[in-house]
């Protein structure tokens, strides 16, 4: 991921360049940023998590998003994919769009190289922006690691960290579990591929 023109962008603009690209950006207050390429890791941890929750979730009023469905957060002008969103209920649309939503409860990044200080700092800032935001899971895909975050008040969120395979996690907002041994399944850590800095997000 790099920024490769100084131009800043309109949403708009971002929007239209988006539906004939041929890989996905991100759209930060006006910079266009091209996505890093996932690794076999990141893919199957989404795979899996997305897998056990569509199970969990079957005939019950929750939806599950991956990284296809784009959210926008508005205070922060940001347009971005996280790896798993999971909402109760029907996803409110931007502007009726059907790839873009407003409302996730729970979102899940699967840390990469690249960007792990973005997604615990900033991108966890701008999350916290969204009105309907509880829930934050962050997956190390290079080490049996689980950080997990849920909403406890107003400015307040609770910590819980998970590094054991024999240990579950379970979502505070939503009714899910799922073992580190499932979340973890078929990943491994003795080829985890390289990953590019990515300028401009630390």
């Amino acid at each position: 991921m790099q920024v490769t023109q100084q131009k800043y962008y309109t949403p708009e603009e971002y929007l239209a360049l988006e539906e004939n690209a041929e890989y996905k950006s991100e759209y930060i207050d006006g910079q266009i940023i091209p996505m890093a390429g996932g690794t076999l890791n990141h893919n199957q941890l989404a795979l899996n998590l997305s897998t056990e929750l569509n199970s969990a979730f079957k005939r019950r009023n929750y939806r599950v998003y991956m990284s296809d469905v784009r959210l926008w957060i508005a205070q922060k002008r940001i347009y971005t994919y996280p790896d798993v969103m999971i909402l109760p209920g029907e996803a409110e649309l931007f502007n009726n769009r059907t790839d873009t939503i407003l409302n996730p409860q729970v979102i899940v990044e699967v840390l990469s190289k690249s960007t792990k200080g973005y997604d615990r700092e900033d991108k966890f800032k701008a999350y916290r922006t969204i009105p309907s935001f509880q829930e934050y899971l962050l997956i190390d895909q290079t080490r049996i690691h689980v950080e997990q975050f849920s909403k406890t008040g107003k400015k307040q969120w609770n910590l819980r960290e998970y590094d054991e395979e024999d240990e579950a996690i379970a979502l505070v907002t939503v009714p899910f579990e799922i073992s580190l041994q499932d979340l973890y399944d078929k990943v491994n850590f003795g080829v985890a591929e390289p990953e590019e800095k990515i300028d401009g997000v630390d």
